[in-house]
């Protein structure tokens, strides 16, 4: 039975593992998402759990490689998650042979550590015009990953299988990363692929609300003009969010003293008090 009992767990990637859409004033970087929220899950059973998030906002993998590997192995740790090259698939053109031998060379090395290894497929966005024009590159993605997660004994979430999440009121407004229930929700699946016990739920979600082709066309424009335009513009310049901004846990931090958890922590005292 494969060890569930950690003591170092560290995350690498890009927004989707920084945590990006799930806002959170108190956390570095100003978000959560579902590696802090998986990292302090596993405290609540292993109280000394150490936790690093070395993941940037608009990383390629070569930047991955580069600024996150080599800390990352530093570290030792016997737990570690990685999702890197999806932005590498948003650009105009990318050699997917060459992407994945660097893919496959990093999850070797880390591998190669004992550690358990998890990685992510991306997802099937077809549901977005947007997406659905990148649909063929991601699967030829998707393909590599589940070879190269053979060939090193990692554990895959095949994020492109879990339909749920073609659901918008999983997705922020900037339809590029997930929301607090998105991130909630993939952070339960990571502890099911490893096999952990939780309670994990994410929270409720908003009502769906009729909306007017009207109504929809205005929100499209919105998104194009304040997301869609922009993203072009930096990747035009070469710029990214993620510029000069810090890891958000570049050291290991005591998982259990996560702002996650702590938020959890006071509205379970408080329940319990009401009760």
């Amino acid at each position: 039975m494969p060890n569930t009992t950690f003591t170092k767990f560290v995350a690498l990637g890009d927004s989707f593992t920084e945590g990006v859409g799930d806002l959170s004033p108190e956390s570095p970087n100003g978000v959560l998402g579902w590696a802090d929220r998986t990292a302090f899950e596993l405290a609540r059973t292993i109280p000394d759990l150490g936790y690093a998030n070395l993941a940037i906002r608009g990383h390629v993998l070569a930047q991955v490689i580069d600024a996150q590997l080599e800390p990352a192995l530093a570290m030792q740790p016997d737990l570690v998650a990685i999702s890197a090259g999806g932005n590498d698939i948003l650009r105009p053109s990318v050699d997917l042979d060459s992407l994945m031998e660097r893919y496959d060379s990093t999850i070797a090395q880390l591998a190669n550590t004992g550690a358990r290894v998890i990685v992510f497929t991306t997802f099937d966005g077809s549901f977005d015009a947007l997406y659905k024009r990148l649909r063929g590159r991601a699967a030829t993605y998707n393909e590599y990953l589940r070879g190269i997660a053979d060939d090193h004994g990692a554990e895959i979430v095949d994020f492109w299988r879990m339909k749920d999440f073609s659901d918008r009121r999983m997705w922020s407004t900037d339809r590029l990363h997930l929301n607090e229930i998105g991130h909630t929700r993939m952070a339960a699946e990571v502890l099911d692929v490893i096999g952990v016990p939780h309670d994990l739920r994410p929270p409720p979600f908003p009502p769906l609300t009729e909306r007017t082709r009207g109504e929809i066309r205005r929100e499209d424009l919105e998104w194009t003009r304040d997301t869609l335009i922009p993203w072009i513009g930096r990747r035009i310049r070469g710029v990214s969010t993620g510029d000069g901004l810090p890891a958000k846990y570049a050291d290991l931090f005591p998982a259990m003293q996560l702002p996650v958890g702590q938020r959890e922590l006071r509205t379970e005292q408080a329940t319990a008090s009401a009760g």
